[in-house]
């Protein structure tokens, strides 16, 4: 089956698939730090107090969605989105009328519950289930929303901000997120749920059987994995998180530093969908290999840049990194641990992967009180990346000599 039959046989699967991940933008550091500045001066915060709660909150999230992303195992997307979506937009009206600092945390906690985690959860794990041959350009596909998301909200919010009270902005993100609701239920009507998944359907892992949670989370290959898993969520969201305070240290104006995201995004669609025919071709063994490259690369050319051109250099390496990472993380899991247990698998990924995003904002928001500007950091986040490439090839290369997996490349 081509890509184009593949996309039209499966439209709604897919476009239920995109906007969940478009959805889950209303939690992502890309769309709450454009308010940072506002926030910091609603509640009177420093930087660093301002990633401490930002990395309390996001903790919290990680900690929980151990658990709750499991729960993508037992139940359809259809019924676990009456949970997520109304939560999310009723957090984002919270956060409009909030008052309080501690009160903050909570809404931190649940906008990357409800967003970051349980809508890509959702998204995500549903792709893999749903299809074998061609799970990385489902998993590419599906992602084209919070690229969109990335490429749109963040200038969009930030020149309405220049209009309009930030907390009524929430109050339009809490009505973006329920006009979605209905669609996601409308596309979802015919849902593939995990308990009417025939076993013929499932894919096998490595020793050609299926891996449970406890397994993989002891196993070698999930352990080298840590710190590459880390890495991109960690450092990645520090760069989001901290976009004012580095347009401020380079002397670029807001505005136009964030006009470079939409075209980090358009790099990223791209290479979105030509990794999942890649990984489709190709296995994501081979590319999980060389994903750390784009990380350290553009954090490299960043730090060095002190035009906007460089810093457009940079963002179009960066598109490669998240571009590959979108559809690889998820696929990687499903190849080398089977498909069965992949929602509890996948919700111990995005524990860990979450938790490096309350790292960095908690990290760099620190090192920035202590006199060390974000853009001085990044010589060491791209030392850190080295170190996780190297850890990853040899994750790899022994992990290869257990995957007895096949790949059907003619299966739909």
């Amino acid at each position: 089956m081509g890509p184009l039959a593949f996309l039209r046989n499966n439209a709604k699967f897919l476009g239920a698939g995109m906007l969940l991940t478009l959805n889950s933008s209303f939690g992502q550091t890309f769309f709450i730090s454009i308010f940072a500045a506002q926030i910091m001066a609603a509640f009177a915060l420093s930087d660093g107090e301002w990633g401490m709660i930002y990395a309390i909150g996001t903790t919290a999230s990680a900690v929980v969605m151990y658990w709750a992303g499991a729960l993508t195992d037992r139940y359809p997307a259809r019924h676990l989105a009456w949970f997520v979506m109304p939560g999310l937009a009723l957090t984002c009206l919270v956060m409009a009328v909030n008052t309080s600092a501690v009160v903050l945390i909570l809404i931190v906690f649940l906008l990357r519950f409800f967003g970051q985690g349980m809508s890509f959860q959702l998204a995500t794990v549903s792709m893999a289930r749903w299809f074998s041959a061609r799970r990385g350009l489902a998993l590419s596909l599906s992602a084209v929303g919070v690229w969109v998301g990335q490429a749109c909200f963040p200038w969009a919010f930030a020149a309405a901000l220049e209009r309009f009270d930030w907390r009524w902005l929430w109050v339009l993100s809490a009505g973006m997120v329920m006009v979605l609701f209905p669609i996601v239920l409308w596309l979802l009507q015919q849902e593939r749920t995990p308990q009417s998944l025939a076993e013929d359907v499932q894919t096998t892992g490595m020793g050609g059987r299926h891996w449970k949670r406890s397994e993989v989370i002891r196993s070698r290959l999930f352990l080298l994995l840590i710190p590459m898993l880390l890495g991109p969520p960690a450092w990645g969201t520090a760069l989001f998180f901290q976009q004012v305070h580095i347009a401020a240290v380079k002397g670029w104006p807001l505005v136009e530093y964030l006009a470079l995201i939409p075209i980090m995004t358009v790099v990223s669609v791209g290479v979105t969908l030509v990794t999942g025919m890649l990984i489709d071709r190709f296995g994501s063994g081979s590319l999980l290999r060389l994903y750390p490259v784009f990380w350290a690369g553009g954090f490299f050319i960043l730090s060095s840049a002190s035009t906007l051109s460089g810093a457009l250099l940079a963002f179009v390496v960066f598109g490669f990194a998240t571009g590959v990472q979108t559809s690889l993380i998820t696929a990687f899991w499903a190849e080398y641990f089977g498909t069965r247990h992949i929602g509890a698998i996948k919700a111990t990924s995005a524990s860990v992967m979450v938790l490096g995003s309350a790292i960095g904002p908690g990290i760099s928001g620190l090192l920035i009180d202590l006199g060390f500007s974000f853009p001085a950091q990044m010589t060491g986040i791209t030392f850190y990346f080295v170190g996780a490439m190297a850890l990853v090839w040899m994750a790899v290369r022994s992990a290869n000599t257990d995957l007895s997996a096949e790949i059907d490349i003619e299966r739909a």
